[in-house]
């Protein structure tokens, strides 16, 4: 019996078309949750820049690709990258090439600087703008994680830097990179641990590589028609996309409502 559920936000809850939850996916949920199934979002998103859910309710969230983990007031979880590993990116963009960076931390989101693959996804999520800073600033603080604008070739280059981390991906030009051993699993095992329920009584819903994890680790795991193929193949159900209600037909699949 099916008694949580995960779900990622971009190209899962909601659309890249719209920007927006389809109205039929807010319904379903909001009857899951009457039938006692407790939802949460997971997502590689800070905590503020979950702007686009409207009025629908959550009982936990999953943030920052499971680097931090909360809820409602209580942090339940939480694991910064070393201190060691973030001099060591911004060494790399001092003294070999500048990387365009989202610094992530627990009360606010920063930037190093900006180019035209940072811009042009923050217009996609319609994410704020954010506070240009020093990336030497955030060598002392706790970082939770590097959202790095670079291509999936310079990623193997950049994180022999940072043996101290792991890189995903949700969508092609940035990586989002947190301590190693932090991913979305992780997010659902301090969950499950919290609320007392387990593995086979989890489902997770994704489209991107950030999902993988948890669509492993849940009993339950369900890819979007319009996520990746390596998504597909970790899944044990391919449902439609996200703007065919995919989260609704696999929830009726399994039988949640």
């Amino acid at each position: 019996m099916i008694k949580a559920i995960f779900l990622d936000i971009d190209g899962t809850m909601v659309s890249f078309n719209t920007h927006r939850i389809p109205e039929n996916t807010k319904q379903v949920l909001r009857e899951a949750g009457r039938r006692g199934v407790k939802i949460f979002v997971a997502t590689g998103r800070h905590r503020s820049d979950i702007n686009n859910l409207d009025d629908l309710e959550f009982d936990g969230y999953i943030t920052l690709n499971g680097g931090y983990c909360f809820v409602g007031d209580e942090v339940i979880f939480k694991k910064h990258i070393p201190r060691e590993d973030v001099e060591a990116f911004v060494r790399y963009g001092e003294e070999v090439e500048p990387v365009p960076c989202f610094f992530v931390e627990a009360d606010r989101v920063s930037a190093d600087m900006e180019d035209e693959y940072m811009i042009s996804m923050m217009k996609l999520v319609k994410f704020e703008p954010r506070p240009v800073v020093p990336a030497r600033e955030f060598i002392n603080r706790e970082v939770f994680q590097l959202t790095a604008f670079f291509p999936p070739e310079r990623e193997a280059e950049i994180m022999k830097h940072l043996p101290g981390c792991a890189a995903t991906r949700w969508y092609p030009t940035f990586a989002d990179i947190v301590a190693r051993g932090i991913d979305k699993s992780a997010g659902l095992e301090k969950a499950g641990a919290y609320f007392g329920f387990g593995t086979g009584e989890m489902m997770a819903i994704g489209d991107g590589g950030n999902d993988i994890s948890m669509i492993k680790y849940a009993g339950v795991g369900v890819a979007m028609g319009n996520a990746g193929e390596e998504v597909k193949r970790a899944a044990d159900y391919v449902t439609t996309s996200v703007d065919d209600d995919g989260i609704g037909n696999a929830l009726r699949h399994f039988g949640v409502v």
